[in-house]
């Protein structure tokens, strides 16, 4: 099968541990599983064939659609941009409130998947004059290869290449990804070490290792914190991940503090608005600039204003931007504070830009 399913591909993330047994380690992401032969690895889309680490999913989508940027939430990315969306099969964390868990937890389905190669999703987001690429959905880490490939034949289309992901790679994934031209990370933190410990046997530290590499090599990064009650709402936790933001990747860097609903396996209430907006104050108290709120439906919590002067500067609707008022060259027009945006804003004629 290996030999003739065109979704199968020799993986470059893999070292081999025991020649002689042919066992092999995944080197894409951080649990780094170790692969005797014809076993699968955690995220299910690898498996060790002949002493060889495949990717048994490689251009197998399952799902693909243009999005807008906000919605990642990336809202200091392109703003305005939308980017043509995609997400395979499987990933390599098991949150029990995903609310994605029919692809997240599904094994490579090629009776149901849109086949594409890298190319073929270059020239769809051409042909829709689309602003980006953005991996999405289930976790792109796991789709290494596929991704890498991707970003070499984007060059010098004019697309932009961005993902929403768990951080949880191996530098040296990472390290390709920024090779090939990925920019910009929607990076979940899900919590402090003991929400990590007690749902994902992983390590919060890896994720804050991972989005200041980003940082110090030029890339665009926002924080995602779902506050999910009984695993992650405690005051200790909270704390944890608004220090470790500051310590790692600074005051500059945006705070999403979204919102959890049910899903899946996990059935907690709603996480209580005022503790979001607790959240939201104690981290601008602290220090961090751009902190917003999300999954609330309030757009005040979703605007940029000035962290100097308090200036109205970037107003959001529905996940676009209908208001713009910075200079162009992304300064508050009252006060000059230099606001953090990352790449051309993607502005109508009735917006304006000062």
């Amino acid at each position: 099968m290996a030999s003739t399913a065109p979704w199968f591909r020799v993986s470059r993330f893999y070292e081999v541990v025991d020649p002689t047994k042919g066992i092999i380690r995944c080197l894409i992401c951080e649990r780094k599983c170790v692969l005797p032969k014809s076993i699968h690895g955690f995220c299910y889309n690898h498996i060790n064939i002949d002493g060889r680490l495949y990717d048994i999913s490689y251009g197998l989508l399952s799902a693909l659609e243009p999005r807008p940027i906000e919605i990642k939430p990336l809202f200091h990315y392109y703003p305005n941009s939308v980017a043509l969306t995609f997400s395979g099969w499987g990933c390599n964390f098991r949150c029990p409130w995903c609310q994605n868990y029919f692809l997240s937890f599904s094994k490579p389905k090629p009776e149901l998947s849109i086949k594409l190669s890298p190319a073929e999703l270059v020239s769809i987001a051409k042909k829709l004059k689309l602003h980006g690429l953005c991996a999405s959905f289930n976790e792109p880490t796991i789709h290494a290869d596929y991704l890498v490939d991707l970003g070499e034949e984007a060059k010098g289309s004019g697309l932009y290449l961005t993902m929403v992901t768990n951080g949880y790679m191996t530098t040296s994934t990472l390290k390709e990804f920024l090779r090939v031209g990925y920019t910009g990370f929607s990076i979940d933190i899900k919590g402090c070490p003991e929400t990590y410990k007690r749902f994902f046997g992983a390590d919060p530290l890896i994720v804050y290792r991972n989005a200041k590499y980003i940082l110090d090599n030029n890339g665009h990064v926002e924080i995602v914190y779902l506050v999910v009650p009984k695993a992650n709402d405690s005051q200790e936790c909270i704390d944890w991940v608004i220090n470790k933001h500051l310590e790692y990747l600074g005051e500059d860097v945006p705070l999403h503090i979204n919102r959890y609903y049910p899903a899946h396996k996990y059935y907690e209430p709603p996480t209580s608005i005022k503790l979001l907006l607790d959240i939201y104050e104690k981290a601008r108290k602290a220090g961090i600039k751009y902190v917003y709120v999300g999954n609330i439906g309030d757009e005040a919590y979703e605007a940029t204003r000035c962290p100097r002067c308090g200036k109205l500067l970037i107003l959001r609707r529905n996940y676009r931007v209908v208001k713009w008022n910075l200079t162009r060259d992304n300064r508050c027009p009252r006060c000059g504070e230099k606001i953090n945006i990352y790449g051309k804003p993607i502005l109508n004629s009735n917006r304006t830009s000062k």
